[in-house]
């Protein structure tokens, strides 16, 4: 199976999707530790950001999960740990 991650990338595309963000204007590449409040994305934005992963990666993500993830390095981790358990499931 394919061993494709998740990236900052993938992230910061299906931010500006589920936030309806302006694209000409995306988060920049400094964000990895910045909270998404701090980026502000408040917390609908987040959750229709997990939809869009769960759709577009095949992967389940909770409310609890989103909401733990406080920056987007923790929520690249957390994709990435589910999608490594689905290619073992």
């Amino acid at each position: 199976m394919s061993e494709q991650r998740f990236t900052l990338d993938d992230l910061k595309r299906i931010l500006v999707e589920a936030a309806g963000a302006d694209e000409a204007a995306p988060p920049d590449d400094d964000i990895w530790d910045t909270t998404f409040g701090d980026l502000g994305y408040e917390s609908l934005a987040l959750l229709e950001t997990g939809g869009c992963i769960e759709r577009e990666w095949g992967i389940a993500l909770d409310d609890d999960t989103l909401s733990d993830a406080l920056t987007p390095r923790e929520l690249i981790h957390t994709v990435n740990e589910r999608l490594a358990a689905a290619r073992v499931a």
